[in-house]
């Protein structure tokens, strides 16, 4: 599966807001996605509880994989943005 390392832009990291924004996306694309940490296990990026468990801080890289390009890029998308911002 492609995939492509990011660095986690919202200044709360990869929690509640973030979480739920990427995992509506990824429900929206109806192609699946994963979301790890370098050498982690990867977990369902559209389920906002499992990417919650990846504890990612702003700043961490995460490491993003789907099948699909154009989803693949979306994702890392939202990820490298601050999704927290107003």
């Amino acid at each position: 599966m492609p995939s492509q390392t990011v660095t986690v832009g919202s200044r709360v990291g990869l929690h509640a807001r973030p979480a739920a924004l990427i995992a509506e996306a990824v429900g929206k694309a109806g192609i699946p996605v994963t979301l790890a940490t370098p050498g982690g296990n990867p977990v369902d990026a559209g389920s906002p509880l499992m990417i919650m468990t990846l504890g990612a801080k702003q700043g961490a890289e995460v490491v993003v994989s789907s099948d699909d390009p154009a989803v693949l890029d979306k994702i890392v998308g939202l990820v490298a943005q601050d999704l927290d911002a107003e």
